[in-house]
């Protein structure tokens, strides 16, 4: 018995993770969820400061995957660029504008998924680009603004 088909999910999902930081996607999380749904064995997370910005990450990933042999399925919200959704069949990329993706919380829905370490030079990249400066903290505080937040994030 092979363990292609899953291998091949992660080179497509680690892919997909390179051509979005090509576009400067920001606080990008790789998540194995394969264990917990049928839907996809990854989920690429990841964000863009504007709708413009992440229209150019999911433009980005479309056209350089394309180039690469890996096409989506489907595409939904690329027009709006508040979230975007790219369908690659073992692997569902998430482009969200930053407040949108602290508003849905993916990352905190799917808590029990197991983050994929990133292999150089993507990991690199992605702790660059994180929108706080700090990699462990993807939200930065609003000035002014606390108490209890959306799905019980805090808001600090």
């Amino acid at each position: 018995m092979s363990d292609s088909p899953t291998r091949d999910a992660k080179d497509k999902a680690l892919l997909l993770c390179g051509l979005a930081l090509d576009k400067k996607a920001q606080d990008l999380v790789l998540l194995e969820v394969g264990e917990l749904t049928t839907i996809a064995e990854y989920f690429l997370i990841c964000s863009g400061r504007s709708d413009r910005h992440v229209q150019s990450i999911a433009e980005g990933i479309r056209e350089d995957g394309r180039v690469q042999g890996v096409r989506p399925l489907s595409s939904e919200g690329v027009t709006r660029g508040q979230w975007v959704l790219m369908d690659f069949s073992d692997v569902l990329v998430h482009v969200f504008y930053q407040p949108v993706r602290g508003f849905y919380d993916l990352d905190g829905l799917w808590g029990g998924a197991k983050v994929v370490e990133l292999p150089e030079p993507h990991a690199t990249l992605a702790a660059q680009f994180t929108s706080a400066g700090d990699p462990a903290d993807p939200w930065p505080a609003v000035e002014g603004v606390s108490g209890p937040g959306y799905f019980g994030k805090p808001v600090r």
